[in-house]
């Protein structure tokens, strides 16, 4: 329900191009802070409409932004996308489940008109000519592409900053890092720009930005979301939704999933609605409260009360939890080699006088891994498909697990990268990545605030393909949080 002021004034009559709602009772820089559920409800009403709300969206990006830094590119046929889809409000004929809702991209997925940068100074300028396949499903269901969001550097660090754009920084906390590498998909949500943002997660990109930015970030079941054209991490990368809430993930979800021939993995269609079931609670599940994701990663006292919490929530609600260790390789070795092999060829494409030009940091695991063996690499492949195997089995003893989503705070957004082997495992995505190795569905929830005022975070886990469970589990954590809202602008 949308607040009083927020509705069409009494006697009103149809909405003009910028009269959809009542100018003298509401104002409009609150637009920019619904979700996607509360536009299309909005929408629906009459009581603003699609171009209503680009024009306070853009407003807020305009004079707020610059504190943030979280877009490479504003898409300029955004304004005209708007109007069409007010016009079919009017008509009363939507297009689909996401019409006029404000939605970013982030920078390593093709939306045609806009360049891909993917954060380098090494990438063509040029607009590229075809969308993604995850964008043709978003712009299928209405939704108004705002603009490309930053990313760290073809996606390879959990810092937010790169070469080509700089810094991204964190709402809740100007001087921290929103995370990466969707860095600026989670800053934009936080910030107000825009209801829906699309991340990309090889490692923890989703979840890592989602949890210190104070978001839902969804990593989905692989295949689910066709990706194309291939990214440097493509056997282990997925893209989802980072949302304010469960239910507007959940919406985003259902408009990105699909089949698409460019993609020879994604799954077929698999005709689900995320939103069936997503308030049925979790009575009776059984929820494993994991204690390591195959090595000792670590978490912090904040952290582990935060998945105390979550389980409390969860018990409370009926789901029985129980603690479980289970016996995994070393999914810090097996991702390591695998990230780093990636980095290494991505660098090798490169002609050597350009390289310069690349992250230091990105260079430097390049470097360290690039002379890896063939045996080594498909011994790390094979201890990928072990960890697949383990996990599978772990659940069938469980419908979910629960674990930290991140070790700890986010890191100040200025400090200098020490190693970034040991930050991957030990400060940035110890959590995550060995979700992406066995390609399960995670999602990054909201769990209350810590002790600094900074968001907490917790992590649910699902049986591949079990996308929509992990949603339901999501949302019933949610239900009990009651996060407050993002202190930005900060205060004079």
């Amino acid at each position: 329900m949308l607040p009083s002021r927020m509705r069409r004034a009494p006697g009103a009559g149809a909405p003009g191009p910028r009269d959809g709602w009542d100018k003298t009772a509401m104002d409009a820089t609150e637009l920019p802070l619904l979700g996607a559920a509360e536009l299309l409800d909005g929408y629906a009403r009459g009581d603003f409409t699609p171009l209503d709300v680009l024009q306070s969206v853009l407003e807020r990006i305009a004079r707020l932004n610059p504190q943030v830094n979280a877009f490479a590119a504003m898409n300029p046929a955004a304004r005209a996308a708007a109007a069409d889809s007010t016009a079919r409000w009017r008509a009363a004929r939507p297009l689909g489940a996401l019409d006029g809702v404000p939605c970013t991209v982030k920078d390593l997925v093709d939306v045609a008109g806009l360049p891909t940068r993917r954060g380098s100074l090494l990438t063509d300028p040029a607009p590229v000519a075809e969308d993604a396949p995850l964008v043709l499903g978003l712009k299928a269901a209405g939704a108004v592409i705002l603009g490309k969001t930053t990313t760290t550097e073809f996606g390879w660090k959990s810092p937010g900053d790169c070469p080509l754009h700089g810094i991204t920084r964190n709402p809740w906390a100007l001087e921290r890092t929103p995370g990466g590498s969707s860095s600026g998909a989670a800053a934009a949500s936080a910030a107000g720009f825009g209801a829906l943002h699309v991340g990309t997660d090889a490692g923890g990109s989703i979840r890592i930005p989602a949890a210190w930015s104070g978001r839902v970030g969804l990593k989905p079941s692989f295949g689910l979301v066709a990706q194309w054209p291939a990214g440097a991490f493509a056997t282990v990368a997925c893209a989802g939704p980072i949302a304010a809430t469960v239910r507007d993930a959940a919406l985003m979800l259902g408009a990105m999933a699909g089949p698409d021939p460019r993609d020879p993995f994604s799954l077929p269609d698999l005709g689900q609605d995320f939103l069936i079931g997503l308030e049925d609670g979790v009575a009776g599940l059984r929820i494993g409260v994991l204690e390591a994701p195959g090595f000792d990663a670590p978490v912090d006292a904040e952290g582990i009360a935060a998945v105390e919490r979550a389980a409390a929530w969860l018990a409370d609600a009926g789901a029985a939890l129980a603690p479980v260790r289970p016996a995994l390789p070393d999914t810090s070795a097996v991702f390591g080699r695998v990230w780093g092999v990636a980095l290494a060829r991505l660098v090798a494409s490169f002609p050597e006088a350009a390289r310069a030009r690349l992250d230091p940091g990105l260079l430097a695991v390049a470097a360290a891994e690039c002379d890896m063996s063939a045996i080594a690499f498909m011994e790390a492949m094979a201890m990928q498909v072990a960890t697949g195997h383990a996990l599978g089995r772990l659940m069938q003893r469980f419908d979910l697990l629960l674990c930290p989503s991140v070790p700890g705070p986010p890191p100040l957004a200025d400090a200098p990268l020490g190693d970034p082997l040991r930050a991957l495992w030990q400060e940035w995505a110890p959590w995550t990545f060995a979700f992406n190795l066995s390609r399960q569905p995670a999602i990054a929830v909201p769990a209350g605030l810590r002790g600094d005022g900074l968001p907490a975070s917790v992590q649910l886990v699902g049986a591949q393909y079990a996308d929509a469970l992990v949603l339901r589990a999501a949302r019933a954590v949610e239900a009990r949080a009651a996060m407050p809202p993002v202190p930005f602008p900060p205060a004079a």
